[in-house]
């Protein structure tokens, strides 16, 4: 042994158990991340995993979730899997544009058209 300092991978290793995947359904980067339930604050969590349900209150892209993290995005995959296995957090897709708008817009868009 060195004596140098391993670095993070160390540690990164330890936060997914040697995973690199999540486990069940794949998700990808603007998959939305919601907290499910208010979490228990017992010192059954990791830091990261109680950081990521304090930030998905409100929806949060995958992509965000990361930053926020300072994490690979595999290891926050994998995060975000065992919180989503053990029911504390949702991914969801996202919904496409065009199911996001009201169909009274399409009306109002219609009369102004045939007002013309």
């Amino acid at each position: 042994m060195t004596g140098e300092d391993p670095g993070p991978l160390i540690r990164l290793y330890g936060l997914t158990g040697g995973r690199a995947r999540p486990q069940g359904e794949s998700f990808d980067l603007v998959a939305i991340v919601a907290t499910v339930t208010d979490f228990p604050q017992s010192g059954d969590l990791l830091p990261e995993h109680r950081a990521v349900l304090s930030l998905c209150r409100r929806p949060t892209p995958v992509a965000d979730v990361a930053a926020h993290l300072r994490l690979p995005i595999n290891i926050t995959r994998v995060i975000l899997g065992d919180l989503r296995r053990d029911g504390l957090v949702s991914i969801e897709r996202p919904r496409p544009v065009a199911q996001t708008i009201d169909e009274r817009i399409y009306r109002e868009v219609l009369d102004g058209l045939r007002s013309l």
